[in-house]
């Protein structure tokens, strides 16, 4: 079993830094409206962050793997905040941009699907406590 540490540490007021199992760090930070000084990243919208890459990587590796020829993608990741404490995602939204000539939509989707039905840990986390609805869009860029 693999175990992944993360350590984070408070640094005043109501900023913290993280670390990454790789030694990265990141910044995380309240609003200015819930005391923060609005620098940094936001814990809930990190969670979306970690959605899309866990995808991403995913993709870019069958997109390689498939020898698929895309100029680009993104992911573009939304979230429906409940109202109640504690807030949480009560729907999330997440959508797959792929840019290029002639992209083969059919095995791009192959590569969508594998991600969000089977490889994506961080997806399956989701699913276990709220909707993850998905689309692709296709941009031709002759």
């Amino acid at each position: 079993m693999t175990t992944h540490n993360v350590i984070t540490t408070w640094k005043g007021k109501m900023q913290f830094e993280s670390t990454n199992p790789s030694g990265e760090t990141i910044t995380i930070n309240a609003s200015q409206e819930n005391g923060g000084e609005g620098e940094g990243l936001r814990p809930k919208a990190l969670m979306l962050s970690a959605l899309a890459g866990c995808s991403g990587l995913d993709i870019a590796s069958l997109i390689e793997k498939m020898k698929l020829k895309v100029d680009h993608f993104k992911i573009e990741t939304n979230a429906d905040l409940t109202e109640e404490h504690p807030k949480t995602y009560s729907k999330v939204f997440v959508e797959y941009h792929f840019f290029g000539n002639n992209l083969n939509e059919v095995k791009l989707k192959r590569a969508v699907d594998l991600s969000v039905d089977k490889y994506c840990g961080v997806m399956e986390m989701f699913r276990q406590f709220t909707t993850v609805e998905t689309k692709i869009h296709y941009y031709n860029t002759l």
